[in-house]
């Protein structure tokens, strides 16, 4: 595995103006990280992570299975060696109140859990308060929290702590918390427009 998913955290930023999702992942020292960019014009999803801007060297690729689907599957591809690292399932009808993904495993078995912190907090988004409130997703395993996704609040612009220091047993593939950020991102920049 590459050694730019070895950071403990990252700072995740989107880009303002582009007319697709564009994000940057920076590392604990302030340097860029990952470049992500979404493919225009596509039937499905088509995310792309790179090592930089250059766009030379693909790390993961994220593809939605279908055009249209309520429970939409996404799979985490390894680039460089081709391999499926596992996939990031939304769980329908229980996203409606609070956002929930499955994580799952290369043969498709769920393992993991992405969800909003409290239904209280994610009433209160969707509700009243929209993007005044932040966002804030964990990773659970079983009962272990092995990540935490927060939204920063800014006014202008979109930015999350990506955090993986809790995992300290390196239970989580760090690609999947990568392409659940991403995800996240760029699903909420649609949602916001």
């Amino acid at each position: 595995m590459n050694p730019v998913f070895q950071y403990p955290f990252y700072l995740l930023k989107r880009q303002v103006f582009a007319l697709t999702g564009k994000l940057r992942f920076y590392s604990p020292d302030g340097s860029l990280a990952l470049f992500v960019e979404q493919k225009m014009f596509r039937l499905r999803e088509d995310i792309r992570v790179y090592r930089d801007e250059s766009k030379t060297q693909e790390l993961l690729f994220i593809q939605a299975r279908q055009i249209i689907d309520w429970a939409a599957a996404y799979d985490v591809i390894d680039s460089p060696s081709g391999q499926k690292v596992g996939a990031l399932r939304r769980r329908g009808w229980a996203s409606l109140l609070r956002d929930e993904w499955e994580v799952l495993d290369p043969n498709d078995q769920p393992f993991g859990l992405l969800c909003e912190d409290r239904i209280s907090r994610a009433l209160l988004r969707r509700f009243l308060l929209g993007s005044l409130l932040p966002q804030n997703y964990d990773i659970l395993i079983g009962q272990t929290r092995v990540a935490d996704l927060r939204q920063k609040f800014t006014l202008f612009g979109y930015e999350m702590i990506v955090d993986f220091s809790m995992d300290t047993a390196g239970r989580l593939d760090r690609r999947l918390g990568i392409a659940a950020a991403a995800l996240l991102a760029i699903i909420e920049g649609k949602q916001e427009s």
